[in-house]
């Protein structure tokens, strides 16, 4: 579980010149521009898929792709990551990797480690998808990160989620609910179901019917284009009465078509 957050911040250009920022190797990469405190070659093939990622979210979304650049802050080690989130972010929940969006800058920041690729995969989502498309809600946010997180031939299909909300609905503990989820207004409410269920909603909408896909394509394209749409779980439902039950058949396609 990551996080994304969108903060207004004085004093940005302190960050950039403090002594616990990385800056041992700095190289660009498209868009990216990577800082890290340990050897890190501009052709390691992590940053070649961090860069890929940026077109393939632009065409899965049909958006115009982000020209924004976006600072990427590599620690080596656990120590150095939580010394530096504890002095400059002290009220985040402690995650290996976060977005920061301020008024003049896009930045990760993440520990390297073993699930740094899936780390990197969905932080750097969060940029590209902030350079594209602005004032996203955190329900659709979260879960466009989610969906673009996992390996690219997986095609956005995020099975542990699929598994961890299959379990949770045998048991009795959980059902979707599009309208608590976007009442959700900060990382601290959200758990790992809330990230899951934020990731079924996109890939039903996605991956279910055009009529689906087109709804989440030009809610997108509106706040793109700067416009104010109506919340997205409203239309969601106008149009659906029983979403709630289209999105468990969803996830149980999922599940069907996985094991067969």
């Amino acid at each position: 579980m990551c996080a994304a957050v969108a903060v207004c911040v004085g004093g940005c250009a302190s960050w950039r010149t403090s002594p616990s920022l990385p800056s041992a190797v700095n190289v660009n990469v498209g868009q990216l521009i990577v800082h890290a405190d340990f050897d890190l070659a501009a052709d390691n093939r992590l940053l070649a898929e961090l860069e890929a990622l940026r077109p393939r979210v632009a065409a899965e979304l049909q958006l115009p792709a982000s020209t924004l650049p976006v600072d990427v802050y590599l620690f080596q080690t656990q120590r150095t990551y939580r010394a530096f989130l504890h002095k400059h972010f002290p009220t985040l929940p402690n995650r290996r990797a976060f977005f920061i969006e301020s008024e003049s800058q896009l930045a990760v920041y993440a520990q390297w480690g073993d699930r740094a690729a899936e780390d990197l995969r969905h932080e750097t989502s969060h940029a590209y998808l902030h350079g594209m498309a602005p004032q996203l809600p955190l329900w659709v946010d979260e879960g466009l990160a989610e969906y673009f997180e996992v390996q690219p031939d997986e095609h956005g299909l995020n099975r542990p989620h699929v598994d961890r909300l299959l379990a949770l609905m045998r048991q009795g503990r959980w059902q979707p609910d599009v309208v608590r989820l976007a009442r959700l207004d900060s990382l601290e409410q959200m758990n790992q179901t809330d990230y899951a269920e934020a990731w079924t909603w996109i890939h039903w909408l996605l991956h279910s019917t055009p009529e689906n896909r087109g709804l989440l394509l030009g809610y997108l394209a509106a706040l793109h284009d700067h416009r104010h749409p109506l919340p997205l779980e409203s239309v969601v439902l106008e149009r659906h009465h029983d979403a709630n039950r289209e999105l468990v058949e969803h996830l149980q396609q999922i599940d069907g078509g996985a094991r067969k």
